[in-house]
């Protein structure tokens, strides 16, 4: 039930902004690098997007993730349960969006973030900052050729820009990820109600 609500809101909110920014499906997949059945999956709310799927969107619809995966909310109390959070999951990581966020002129998306051992995350570089506040095991982040090596309660701000990674020394790490863009880098401020 839960996912089936998320991808709902993904085919929904997806749905929306590429419409607003007058794409048809043919030129978002040819944008994006997207397959059109993917992307017609992913409308109808059938889809099991990947994290580089979503990030592939954002990227390409010039929107912050949480524009494609929250739903406006209308409470003055947020309460959010871990069991209700939808997974994205690549061959490395897994991300549990927890809350955006609209502070002034800037979107900050809060993710509880879980990296495997043995694999390496690898992003080309989106727009913002990443803020990274290691929980638990010892991880490796930023630029490929100079991560930064984070323990328990060390953290990191970065420009996301440039191409970065994520890899495990030793076992799982537990990490809360911040994703930082400014509030005009997104279209869909009034699909949300922001």
């Amino acid at each position: 039930m839960v996912r089936e609500q998320a991808g709902q809101v993904l085919a929904a909110n997806l749905r929306a902004l590429r419409e607003h920014g007058g794409l048809s499906l043919s030129e978002l997949a040819r944008r994006s690098g997207i397959a059109k059945g993917t992307l017609s999956q992913l409308e109808s709310g059938m889809g099991n997007p990947t994290i580089d799927t979503v990030f592939s969107l954002s990227n390409t619809l010039g929107v912050p993730v949480s524009d494609l995966l929250t739903a406006p909310v209308d409470s003055d109390v947020v309460l959010v349960r871990a069991a209700d959070l939808d997974v994205l999951s690549s061959n490395a990581v897994d991300l549990r969006m927890v809350r955006r966020l609209t502070i002034g002129e800037t979107v900050v998306e809060v993710y509880d973030q879980r990296v495997r051992p043995g694999q390496t995350q690898y992003s080309s570089g989106h727009p913002g900052r990443e803020h990274v506040l290691v929980i638990s095991g010892v991880l490796r982040v930023g630029p490929p050729t100079a991560p930064y090596e984070l323990g328990p309660g060390d953290y990191v701000c970065f420009p996301a820009q440039a191409p970065h990674t994520y890899r495990t020394v030793g076992g799982p790490v537990e990490s809360v990820l911040l994703l930082e863009h400014p509030d005009g880098a997104h279209l869909g401020r009034a699909a949300h109600g922001d």
